[in-house]
């Protein structure tokens, strides 16, 4: 069952004593209500007396919806990870599944009747316009209807429109059985690249065996990594095998997604959170049933059952995507590996940019280091150079350098692209008299202009109120300080009113299907201006885009995180990457107050490999991961005593193991002490022995979720936590 409680629970079989093998489902009374439960086991006896024991309602499944390998998956992760294990088996399952529906549902289907389709539209729009809306939605639909899910989202309220249109006979309900995944084998694009000497060398390595190996695929931006993919794809997709793709946001990945159509001649099943819920079962039953032979999602999609599998990519391995930040803390990219070595089969891991921890692992011999060190083809790496904006002082985040810059390319037909990882038109309102901030009610955070909207909200929890023109503690006037996306959209139209601009952030992409509009407009160059965040940064390729500039990059400068050089690196290459990808070579100007800083010459001389190379000798001498092993005990609670507290009693009760194997650091306040009401502590505990902590931590769960104080706060063990600070 889906309970945060770390044991299993026992059941007595059905009324027919037939017990339902391990792997199926199983409805069951849970206290007062009655729940979906997956058997994970049988046994003869139990920890309690007979007459104690309840019995199961019934069998959900006829065989085992889950195999043998998956169940080892889900219990390795909840092992490592120290999470109850019936929310390891609701993640690793779609909701509807979870909600006890059958693998194979009916669906509600909505469809235009030939009454509907012959009524006069303009007419019943003067009348009735929202029913106008949904029987003009079902005519575009065609005579196969649309399924109720997809209308709830694309029109929320459809159901109480519809009930006049059903009663005058307009539009028809119907259920029909889910079919399985159709893969629509199409003709695929013969090979036209040319592979050069490094790229041929991977592929040859790649080749080289079918079973268990973890491949680190190093590749410059514009290396060629996905075709080095697309190479071994097909191998195995030809042995009549299954490829699983992880890609960090599917939703900002169409080009990967349209390039694995294109070479590879199948329809990917897609698996992840902007498809209905209907959407997610067809893809988990096909990838299962090995009707899709290519499965590409985000990191929910490393549970998914595979019946032939044959290879495992994670593309971008460095993002921070993989890693789940709430409730159930899990790597996708680590358990990507995990799973690979227990189904026996390769798994590549591509990055411009990889993490320390896996280039440490090719140090050490246990992962294979592919290098592709120069781009493909004639494309040249992007010259970059620093911009002082001490000396070139930004007016609205644009330096005079910057803005010739934008100048230069534009006017020989390039594309620019401006980043800036920070939504919203500031991110402070400051009083020009006293000095004070707007901040949040409810965080430890300062609340973010948005001037389109007129609002004044918080990245944090979420809340939001109307923005402020006079000061709540002096009454003097009130003004934004520093810049966000917005602002800098709404400087660049007035300096460039000639050229069309688009920004891409999280706000303006909001709408489902907005950011593959937004690509494919960049990508076509029907903007000559791209404003946004990271968003822009995870592998996309625009052909005219020739400068990119780098608005605020000390922000990451002097941060108190071990990873921040780790991380800056990744995020200004990441963007730099995306210039003069074609024949012209790109241009990147960086702005900085600090360009005598050690860093911008690291980066700029020795790129990203001595970025990492000192990091890791760095690393070393500290012994910060991936030397150690850390993990991290969060706690919080409506009273600041209680989130404190709660990690005292944590810490006292493994005090006694500390030595020089293992430290423990805190407890402390979270650096964003208060978060949506909730005052926040972290407890840290750091290990050169991995094996050690992990049986601390076995110990330790259990203690907890028995102390009566955790009544009082929310918490949760990170291990291998990417987010200290």
């Amino acid at each position: 069952m889906n309970v945060p409680l770390s044991r299993l629970f026992d059941y007595l079989p059905p009324r027919d004593d037939v017990a339902p093998a391990v792997g199926c489902r199983v409805l069951v009374p849970f206290g007062r209500r009655h729940q979906v439960g997956l058997v994970l086991e049988h046994s003869a006896e139990s920890s309690l007396p007979p007459g104690k024991i309840r019995r199961c309602d019934a069998a959900i499944d006829e065989a085992a919806l889950i195999s043998a390998t998956d169940l080892r998956l889900i219990r390795f992760t909840s092992d490592y990870y120290h999470h109850p294990i019936g929310e390891v088996v609701a993640a690793a399952l779609p909701a509807l599944l979870r909600q006890g529906k059958a693998l194979h549902p009916t669906v509600e289907t909505i469809a235009v009747s030939d009454l509907g389709q012959s009524r006069d539209a303009a007419a019943l729009a003067r009348r009735a316009p929202k029913q106008a809306e949904l029987l003009e939605f079902l005519v575009d639909a065609g005579g196969n209807g649309v399924d109720a899910d997809r209308l709830t989202e694309e029109l929320p309220n459809w159901r109480r429109v519809a009930r006049a249109l059903f009663e005058k006979g307009y539009i028809a309900r119907s259920e029909l059985r889910t079919e399985d995944f159709d893969e629509t084998l199409a003709s695929a694009r013969a090979d036209s690249l040319v592979l050069n000497e490094d790229q041929q060398k991977a592929v040859a390595i790649l080749r080289a065996s079918d079973h268990f190996g973890a491949y680190l695929l190093d590749g410059v931006t514009g290396s060629g990594k996905t075709e080095i993919y697309l190479q071994r794809m097909r191998d195995v997709i030809e042995q009549g095998k299954q490829v699983l793709v992880l890609a960090p946001e599917i939703g900002l990945t169409p080009q990967l997604v349209a390039r694995l159509r294109d070479r590879l001649g199948i329809e990917p099943a897609l698996f992840h959170s902007g498809l209905t819920d209907t959407e997610r079962l067809t893809a988990w039953r096909a990838a299962r049933g090995g009707t899709a032979h290519l499965l590409v999602g985000t990191r929910s999609a490393v549970f998914t059952p595979l019946k032939n599998p044959g290879l495992i990519v994670v593309d971008e391995e460095h993002d921070h995507s993989f890693k789940q930040q709430e409730g159930l803390r899990y790597s996708a990219r680590d358990l990507a590996i995990v799973r690979a070595k227990h189904l026996d089969v390769p798994v590549i891991l591509g990055s411009a940019t990889p993490t320390l921890e896996m280039l440490q692992h090719c140090r050490e011999g246990k992962y294979k280091h592919i290098r592709l060190p120069v781009r493909a083809g004639s494309a040249e790496p992007p010259i970059m150079r620093l911009v002082d904006t001490i000396r070139a002082p930004a007016a609205d985040g644009i330096s005079e350098p910057l803005r010739e810059a934008i100048h230069a390319h534009l006017g020989s037909a390039g594309q620019a692209l401006i980043f800036l990882n920070r939504r919203g038109f500031a991110p402070t309102l400051i009083c020009a008299s006293c000095g004070h901030i707007a901040g949040c009610d409810r965080c430890d955070s300062r609340l973010t202009v948005h001037a389109h909207s007129n609002q004044l909200r918080c990245h944090h929890c979420g809340a939001c109120r109307s923005l402020d023109t006079r000061c709540g503690e002096c009454g003097e006037v009130v003004k934004p300080l520093g810049e966000g996306t917005q602002r800098l959209e709404e400087a660049l139209r007035a300096q460039f009113p000639e050229h069309s601009i688009m920004r891409v952030d999280s706000d303006s992409t909001k709408r489902k299907g907005a950011m593959h509009e937004v690509l494919e407009q960049a990508t076509e160059g029907d903007a000559d201006i791209l404003v946004g965040t990271q968003m822009l940064s995870k592998g996309h390729h625009f052909p005219k885009l020739s400068l990119v500039g780098i608005v605020n990059a000390d922000q990451g400068l002097f941060g108190t995180d071990f990873r921040s050089a780790e991380r800056m690196a990744q995020s200004i290459v990441q963007v730099a990457g995306r210039a003069g990808r074609e024949s012209r070579r790109g241009e990147v100007l960086i702005q900085t107050a600090f360009p005598e800083h050690p860093f911008w010459s690291t980066l700029i001389t020795g790129g990203y490999s001595r970025v990492a190379a000192e990091a890791l000798a760095e690393r070393e001498v500290t012994r910060w991961p991936p030397f150690t092993r850390l993990a991290l005990l969060r706690s919080a609670a409506h009273r600041h005593g209680d989130a404190l507290g709660f990690l005292e009693i944590a810490k006292r009760s493994v005090a006694d193991r500390a030595d020089e194997s293992l430290r423990i650091l805190g407890p402390v306040d979270a650096p964003m002490a208060r978060r949506a009401g909730r005052y926040r502590a972290q407890l840290l505990l750091q290990s050169s022995d991995r094996q050690a902590l992990q049986n601390l931590l076995r110990e330790l769960r259990p203690a907890l979720e028995q102390e009566p104080m955790a009544r009082k706060v929310r918490w949760s063990i990170d291990v291998d936590p990417i987010e200290l600070f």
